[in-house]
């Protein structure tokens, strides 16, 4: 649907999310209008530089604004759910990055909310807008994959050193970037794939110092998930602290005629193994394409630039794969009714709460825990 309305939005949190201020300012259906973030200084700096009129430091007074149609929440974790929450209460759009929250009743609230208001919610995980994602499921949906055997996603990350928040978090509390791609990739436009049940073991202990916050002991986190309606099993890992290793976001399909493996280190290409081929020919590696194309010609660009390539974010995260301006169109389009939101509420619910099942179960010595499905 091709339309010259324009979404006018604001950006809560300007760290990770001053990132997509160049995108909404030049994509065509969007007008960028407030930012928000409570240190004034910082505030004032970010807005200065990309030309920002509306300034807040109170949450609550952007949310009173009636010339703001949509939030973009970058806010710390603990504030996403209670965020969102106030923003649909105020009949605004929303777009939050993960996780959806960390309990169960506020996702809960989310989707009771986005339902009652009509209003869009979208949860940005970046991977399952990432190249090497849109790649398989490229592959899978035009079945040179073949049917589906297991999927596997790990995300394991160094987590020393970022803010207060963070210190001690149970692995698992953030783990849609590994679970998402799983459950994305099975998912139809009107029929998203859905964990049912999880069953997830703690593995190591971190340091005395980190435990204390939260409560939670494990150095790593490995799940398996059942999908509904499916006969697929999923298995996640995640780490955060007291392990060696490189910034990993990855993602495995083990399929019938073609297997997807996502690279291992940065700097590398996936590899697709071959069905039926000698031994030594079955692994090439690929090269992956950008999918820029898929996006409005203003924002194409921005699948290959970071505005700050210091930040935390994409110095471990290699750039999100180019997902952020798939993420902020596909947000767009939603909310302009073009076509429903990915993940949208209920499929957001999901994902996330696959990993806080997956924690609750760890804490039980591997219960098997049943997901809530909205």
């Amino acid at each position: 649907m091709s339309t010259d309305r324009k979404v006018r939005v604001a950006i809560v949190g300007l760290g990770f999310g001053a990132e997509f201020i160049p995108i909404y300012q030049a994509h065509p259906n969007a007008e960028m209008v407030a930012v928000c973030r409570r240190d004034k200084a910082e505030l004032n700096a970010t807005a200065d530089k990309f030309g920002i009129p509306k300034r807040y430091t109170s949450y609550d007074e952007l949310l009173r604004d009636p010339q703001i149609d949509a939030v973009h929440i970058n806010s710390p974790i603990p504030d996403h759910g209670p965020q969102s929450i106030a923003a649909l209460k105020a009949g605004k759009h929303v777009a939050c990055t993960v996780p959806m929250a960390t309990e169960k009743e506020q996702i809960a609230e989310i989707v009771k909310l986005q339902r009652s208001t009509g209003k869009v919610y979208m949860m940005m995980e970046t991977v399952v807008y990432a190249r090497e994602y849109l790649f398989a499921k490229d592959l899978y949906d035009r079945g040179v994959l073949g049917r589906i055997q297991f999927l596997r996603g790990s995300h394991q990350q160094d987590m020393d050193g970022w803010p207060n928040y963070w210190p001690g978090l149970p692995p698992m509390w953030y783990a849609t970037h590994c679970v998402s791609p799983c459950l994305g990739i099975l998912s139809m436009t009107d029929k998203p794939a859905m964990a049912e049940s999880v069953v997830c073991h703690g593995s190591g202990r971190i340091r005395e110092d980190l435990v204390g916050k939260y409560g939670s002991p494990f150095a790593v986190e490995s799940a398996t998930f059942k999908i509904l309606g499916h006969d697929v099993v999923a298995e996640v890992t995640r780490s955060l602290f007291d392990t060696a290793r490189q910034y990993r976001e990855s993602f495995d399909v083990t399929a019938k005629n073609v297997s997807f493996e996502w690279q291992q280190l940065e700097g590398e290409d996936p590899v697709l193994h071959m069905r039926g081929l000698p031994e030594h020919q079955i692994p090439r590696r690929v090269k992956v394409p950008d999918f820029a194309g898929r996006l409005p010609e203003p924002i194409r660009k921005f699948t290959g630039a970071i505005h700050d390539a210091t930040h935390l974010s994409f110095v471990q995260g290699g750039g999100h794969g180019g997902s952020h301006p798939h993420l902020a169109h596909h947000f767009l389009m939603a909310v302009l009714g073009s076509q429903p939101a990915f993940p949208d509420a209920p499929t957001s619910a999901n994902w996330t709460l696959v990993g806080i099942c997956a924690h609750e179960s760890a804490m039980k010595g591997g219960e098997r825990v049943e997901i809530p499905v909205y």
